[in-house]
């Protein structure tokens, strides 16, 4: 369901998925930025939400590398809360890349990705990203609850 309405204030929520336990002694000045991340969730396209092919590309959430060697993200996927899951087929994202996948149709390339979807995943009013392995762990999170805004920074 994508909702529209614009009232309230704005709460959001990133989360990093837990330390592998050889990692466990590392310091815990702050959160570690996992090697490949949700760093943006544009979650209301402009305008009204019409189904069109333009509106549905302009909701997107973009998955970067914060590395400097190239991660394979095949059979990785990004979902919402409601289930809608975006799988990752033989991908690799170079280093320090960046991937924008889009709530539409379109051709995928090495930095767009499409769900081919032909309504939107993410809700406006309030959502979380999950990107998980191919084993199915998560690897990061972004939420959000909001009705003045139209993006979240993760």
């Amino acid at each position: 369901m994508h909702l529209t309405h614009r009232l309230g204030a704005v709460a959001a929520t990133c989360a990093v998925a837990a330390l592998p336990v050889a990692l466990a002694s590392a310091p815990v000045a702050g959160a570690a930025t996992p090697a490949v991340k949700i760093s943006y969730v544009y979650f209301d396209s402009p305008g009204s939400d019409t189904g069109s092919a333009t509106s549905l590309n302009a909701e997107y959430v973009r998955i970067t590398n914060t590395t400097t060697t190239a991660r394979s993200l095949t059979g990785w996927t990004l979902r919402d809360v409601t289930g809608y899951t975006y799988t990752f087929p033989t991908f690799t994202l170079g280093a320090k890349a960046t991937v924008t996948v889009h709530t539409g149709k379109g051709t995928a390339s090495q930095t767009h990705r499409y769900y081919n979807r032909s309504w939107y995943v993410w809700n406006n009013t309030g959502d979380t990203a999950y990107l998980r392995d191919s084993r199915g762990t998560t690897v990061h999170t972004c939420g959000w609850t909001s009705t003045t805004t139209t993006a979240k920074t993760c």
